[in-house]
């Protein structure tokens, strides 16, 4: 993983971090107004004395947690998953990506079959099926987004990232989102000739395997047979699952434990006060040696660069750099302020 993309991958960490640590609660202070939550954990009293805590607490700190867990599935997975492999979230509108009607039409018997159990999905087969369709009147296709996008020499990739197990319903309508999908992209990537003889494939992501042992590990059969018919819908090779959705991406083994690592390399209980520091007055000139360290252990590489020049900054006449100088380098939501990143940096490389 080159020293960029531990950047991207940084830059997110803090701006998850500093988020959380904004929307805290206060452990000490009254719950929110929840008083179905609280009747019902009354029950579970006795249960909560071994953790050292109180109906009120638990209710704050479940909220909390729960934002979280959003902040990660909504923005953070996304953005790894875009900066490991070069990528972008793409949308993608119907009544451009059309497909034939005798492909929706046989998606839609297709999907009756998997849920009455009468096939097993298998990728290959419905490759050749949607291939064997492809003719005949063109009807729009849904609109439909791709989380992770990417395109090389040889294939066209999308991901659908999940961060929470779907049930069955949700798995059945992404499957079939995503059979109209491939058959969409397939017909208009067919029209240009460079791109005719691609390959084309959609995947459901997932960041991570709950029922796994390791941090790292996963077993597909166990993680598909913990989710309510999964395996009726979906074929294991159209599936990404924990460091092997993370590795695909990147192309590199184990990058999974490399994102860990830099996250581990950031969060820790220092971490709002090295934040603090980083932003106060001047702290690059006051404790020049602890800003540096603070840089590099936080993967932020650009930021060592304006550091290494810092003094070329200094001498030159131009207000704009000197201004640029003394702004913050994060803002107050925890993101790079990335004006002043590159104005510094584009001076660098201009003198």
């Amino acid at each position: 993983m080159n020293d960029k993309i531990k950047q991207s991958i940084a830059l997110e960490t803090i701006k998850i971090l500093k988020s959380r640590f904004d929307s805290f609660q206060d452990v000490d202070m009254n719950a929110r107004n929840a008083p179905f939550h609280k009747a019902f954990l009354r029950a579970f009293k006795t249960r909560f004395s071994g953790i050292n805590t109180d109906t009120d607490k638990l209710v704050n700190i479940s909220s909390w947690l729960h934002g979280f867990n959003t902040a990660l599935g909504q923005t953070f997975f996304e953005k790894i998953a875009q900066a490991l492999c070069y990528g972008e979230k793409r949308k993608f509108r119907g009544n451009e990506f059309k497909i034939y009607k005798k492909q929706e039409e046989v998606i839609a018997e297709h999907m009756t079959k998997l849920k009455n159990g009468e096939i097993c999905p298998n990728v290959k087969n419905e490759d050749k099926m949607l291939a064997e369709a492809a003719e005949g009147e063109l009807v729009a296709c849904a609109n439909f987004t791709a989380d992770c996008f990417f395109e090389d020499d040889e294939k066209i990739v999308a991901i659908e990232l999940k961060s929470v197990r779907p049930n069955s319903g949700q798995t059945h309508d992404e499957k079939q989102k995503i059979l109209k999908a491939k058959a969409a992209l397939r017909r208009y990537y067919k029209k240009i000739p460079a791109c005719q003889n691609k390959k084309i494939y959609y995947y459901f992501g997932f960041p991570f395997d709950p029922t796994a042992q390791k941090d790292t590990g996963y077993c597909k059969k166990t993680f598909m047979d913990n989710m309510i018919e999964f395996s009726k819908f979906c074929d294991p090779d159209e599936i990404l699952l924990s460091d092997e959705l993370w590795s695909f991406l990147s192309g590199e083994k184990e990058t999974m434990t490399e994102i860990l690592n830099i996250i581990n390399d950031i969060s820790n209980d220092t971490f709002y006060d090295e934040f603090t520091f980083l932003c106060s007055l001047h702290a690059i000139d006051s404790k020049p040696e602890k800003y540096r360290d603070i840089l590099s252990r936080w993967h932020l590489i650009d930021e060592v660069i304006i550091l290494d020049n810092w003094k070329k900054f200094a001498s030159t006449g131009n207000v704009q750099i000197k201004r640029y100088m003394n702004s913050n380098i994060f803002n107050n939501d925890g993101k790079l302020n990335v004006k002043r990143n590159e104005t510094l940096l584009t001076f660098i490389r201009e003198n």
